[in-house]
Parts: C-alpha cells; structure tokens; sequence
C-alpha cells in the first residue's frame, strides 16, 4: 500500500467513525453500538474494491476474520468501501449476493450483514426522506454483526422493536437542518479515489 492510499483509507475510517460517534451513538440510533465503541471491539476494514466479485472476496476475508476473532477483541466490523457503489441500488443488489456467501461460509445465525449508505433508501420513501439518514453512513458499508452479541444485546434492552420507530422520530425532529449541522459527509469524494 503506497503513502497516498493509507492517507485516504485513514481519511475514510476518520470520517466512519466520526459518523459512528455523532449519530450512531450520538443520536443513539443503535443503542447497542457504545460499548463496542468504547471498547475498541469495532474493526474498521477498507474495501478497495470497485466491482461486486473484488468487495465479496474482500467480504469473505473480513466475515471469516471476524469469526475467528476473540469477541472481546473485535466484537462487530464495518467493511467501508469507499471506491465503488455509489449508486445505492447497485450497493443494494450486493447485498443479496453478499447474504448468499454467507450461507455458503455457513455463518448463517452466527453472523449477519446489515447494509449502509450515503443514498441509503428505505423502500416506500422518498429519497430525500430524513429517515432514510438512519442508515446513511459516509461511505458504502458492509456492516458484520454477531449474532449472539445481537441477541444479548437485545435481550438486556426493554423493548427493542421500538428502536426502529424511535429512530424514525429522532430524525423527524432532527429534520434536515439538523442531519446536516452534524457534520457527517464523506470528505472524500467518488472523483477523488483511485
């Protein structure tokens, strides 16, 4: 790796976690997400990858890596793939074939893949909707969760289905103004990688 591309893969996860800090935690849109946090348990991966086949090879080593990892040092990874997918439904089709691999690891219901975006839109929205910002983050992200760290998570929180509509609020009252005031852009931008 050339001094440039470390530069930027910095930038990126500089960025991530500023992202993860200010509205993940800060908005407490994932109540589980500061003591991970905290702890240091969050790995922040880049993927280089421009296509679908190069970010799954890259999935694959990252979902293989987490489970081989002692959870009380990498509890949960963000794969950031900061140089492709731009277009939130090309990022989205990934996902399907992203779930697949998983099953073909046969990881799953031991681990999952939940999926963020710059563009990311719930289906039924608009795309200038602000509860679409619940899962915008700066770059196109892979997130890899455990599903037993899931599960205590959710057992010791009272009545997490209520997160998502919560959420929603938050960022209702939030609005727009809000969102933006928080600072969370990608400082990179797609004419700027590779």
């Amino acid at each position: 790796m050339n001094i440039e591309q470390a530069a930027r893969d910095a930038l990126v996860i500089e960025d991530t976690r500023r992202w993860v800090q200010r509205a993940v935690i800060g908005l407490n849109l994932c109540p589980f997400a500061k003591a991970v946090e905290v702890k240091q348990q969050v790995r922040y991966a880049i993927s280089t990858a421009t296509g679908a086949k190069a970010l799954l090879a890259d999935l694959k080593r990252e979902l293989l890596a987490l489970v081989a990892a002692d959870p009380q040092l990498v509890d949960t990874t963000l794969l950031i793939a900061p140089n492709g997918f731009f277009d939130f439904l090309e990022f989205n089709e990934v996902l399907a074939r992203a779930d697949k691999l998983l099953a073909d690891l046969d990881l799953e219901g031991v681990l999952q893949i939940a999926s963020l975006h710059p563009h990311y839109q719930f289906a039924g929205t608009e795309p200038d909707d602000i509860t679409n910002c619940t899962n915008r983050a700066p770059y196109p992200t892979l997130h890899l969760l455990r599903e037993d760290s899931v599960d205590r998570a959710v057992a010791a929180f009272p009545n997490p289905e209520a997160i998502f509509e919560t959420n929603m609020q938050t960022l209702q009252r939030l609005g727009h103004e809000g969102w933006t005031a928080l600072d969370l852009s990608a400082r990179l931008k797609p004419e700027d990688m590779p």
